[in-house]
């Protein structure tokens, strides 16, 4: 992969483990320098000479600041999480400086690690955010999905996970994924009980399969 110094590059740190950082992800962090991303996916270039700024929940400020640095010539790598495409930061840094200017660096995601679990394909999975606000989907509409995927990660996000899981338990099974490829990681089937009562980690993905896919 081409690196073009000019761009802001997003690139995707896949879903956790170093060892799933794609190799061209590697080259462009190589030569940035200035680096934006949250503390463990800067963590992932431990050896990489570029200054570090940190982004946390205040996206419009990351955005300023990346903003600063692209009109000083930098050049800039914006780390996500996952890869790109799929419910990250990098929709807002395109919206804010124009597709012209950025370069995405694609990786594997979480969504598919999961799904990879349970020996299943996604293609036709119903993914769905619940981190920030919940999905605007109903238990109705859903049932009809035989595969869905929901970020999750938070208390509010497990407690409308659970609800979900509890309204389409006799058509769908439950299962929560932890720290996909670290580790600690931990998939296990789950009533829509406990989904709602565990403390999961930040790092988490509910999938309701339907059941006879699993026969």
């Amino acid at each position: 992969m081409a690196v073009n110094l000019s761009t802001i590059a997003i690139v995707g740190c896949g879903p956790g483990a170093a060892e799933y950082v794609p190799e061209a992800a590697r080259r462009v962090v190589a030569v940035a320098d200035v680096l934006f991303g949250a503390d463990r996916l800067l963590d992932l270039f431990a050896d990489c000479p570029a200054e570090r700024i940190r982004i946390d929940a205040e996206i419009p400020a990351a955005l300023d600041r990346i903003a600063e640095s692209h009109a000083a010539g930098r050049r800039i790598a914006v780390l996500v999480s996952g890869d790109p495409g799929l419910y990250s930061l990098a929709q807002g840094v395109v919206r804010r400086f124009g597709r012209e200017h950025c370069d995405v660096v694609p990786a594997v995601s979480s969504v598919q690690v999961a799904f990879a679990r349970l020996g299943l394909g996604w293609a036709d999975a119903r993914i769905l955010s619940a981190h920030g606000r919940m999905p605007d989907a109903a238990a109705a509409e859903l049932e009809r999905s035989d595969k869905i995927a929901i970020l999750s990660g938070t208390k509010a996000a497990l407690r409308w996970s659970a609800e979900l899981a509890a309204a389409l338990e006799a058509s769908h099974v439950a299962f929560l994924a932890e720290n996909l490829t670290l580790e600690n990681e931990r998939f296990q089937g789950v009533t829509p009980v406990q989904l709602g009562t565990l403390d999961a980690a930040s790092l988490s993905i509910v999938l309701l399969i339907r059941r006879t896919l699993l026969t």
